[in-house]
């Protein structure tokens, strides 16, 4: 290094001493932060923060509805009663049956061909739907290590659970009503807008069968309430996704295996999944609504249970990532 720069070295290095260690400039900085005064409401919060305004529910319901995983489970849905059309094509289906069980009756009539697609469809895909939607809620944020930034903007911890448990259900409502909708349209191509006919022989008029189908996807909403609520518990437990929508899926589905086992009794009428297929009482012209007033009971109490579990955990969880 010739004399020169090594002059020069050393005048950097003095200055850039000087500005970190000059007292003058030191002094000036606390003075202008001493100047700035942070208004705090009567709440302790910054003025001008309102919780209210945060993760506000266009916000997460546009997120959600970007995610692959959202895109793919509607085209799904939709796509279910041609994939059932196809089956019934290649097989040796007959469009004028009038007896037997639903799958025989499926294309008998739109209606009938809706009460397939939600027989099929009732064991393990509409709870799978459900979980998918509040079980991934949570853990998601988690495995992405992006929760504890959300909690730090800040957006209150009821609230993100809130926030993110109405979006979920609105999915879960949406995804329950595409099918029969899309169900419907596709049996009214295929197989006419003709009465609906129960296994027993008794027929409901096509008007009253519409009516009785938009009163089965309410009783499936609310029947999968408890599944809302467990996926949701087990969301706010786990960092892994698939572990919480795993295990609710896996509870369903034991509890519907138990609900076979006979020898249970009447033990079997506490297990969730008792009511699951009370829906089809509807398909009749003398209603009986007692089995669908037991299984709403049952699944609301169960998914208001879970919820305030979930809602106790998440309250008081060690937000790491």
């Amino acid at each position: 290094m010739s004399r020169t720069e090594k002059t020069a070295a050393e005048e950097n290095a003095v200055l850039d001493t000087g500005v970190h260690t000059d007292p003058a400039a030191l002094q000036e900085l606390t003075d202008a932060a001493e100047r700035q005064h942070t208004e705090v409401g009567a709440d302790g919060a910054v003025a001008g923060y309102r919780a209210g305004r945060t993760l506000r529910l266009g916000v997460e319901l546009r997120r959600q509805l970007r995610r692959r995983r959202t895109q793919f489970l509607l085209g799904f849905v939709a796509l279910l009663p041609f994939i059932l059309v196809v089956a019934f094509e290649i097989g040796d289906a007959q469009p004028n049956r009038r007896s037997g069980g639903f799958v025989d009756l499926a294309t008998a009539s739109a209606p009938n061909f809706v009460v397939l697609a939600l027989f099929v469809s009732g064991t393990f895909l509409l709870p799978m739907i459900v979980a998918l939607f509040f079980g991934d809620t949570i853990a998601s944020e988690s495995s992405w290590s992006s929760l504890k930034y959300l909690l730090a903007i800040p957006v209150p911890r009821h609230r993100v659970l809130r926030q993110k448990a109405i979006v979920s259900a609105m999915l879960s409502a949406f995804a329950l009503a595409l099918l029969p909708l899309v169900a419907l349209i596709v049996g009214v191509i295929w197989y006419g807008a003709g009465d609906a006919i129960s296994p027993t022989g008794e027929t409901v008029a096509f008007a009253d069968s519409l009516l009785a189908m938009l009163l089965s996807v309410v009783y499936i909403v609310i029947q999968l309430a408890w599944v809302a609520g467990f996926a949701l518990l087990l969301s706010v437990v786990t960092d892994a996704p698939l572990g919480a929508v795993g295990g609710a899926v896996l509870v369903a589905i034991v509890s519907q295996i138990l609900d076979q086992i006979t020898a249970l009794a009447d033990l079997r009428n506490y297990l969730p999944t008792h009511y699951s297929f009370a829906w089809m009482d509807l398909i009749s012209t003398d209603i009986d609504w007692s089995n669908m007033a037991s299984g709403a009971l049952s699944s609301v109490l169960f998914g208001t249970a879970f919820t305030l579990l979930a809602a106790r955990r998440f309250a008081t969880k060690d937000i790491t990532s």
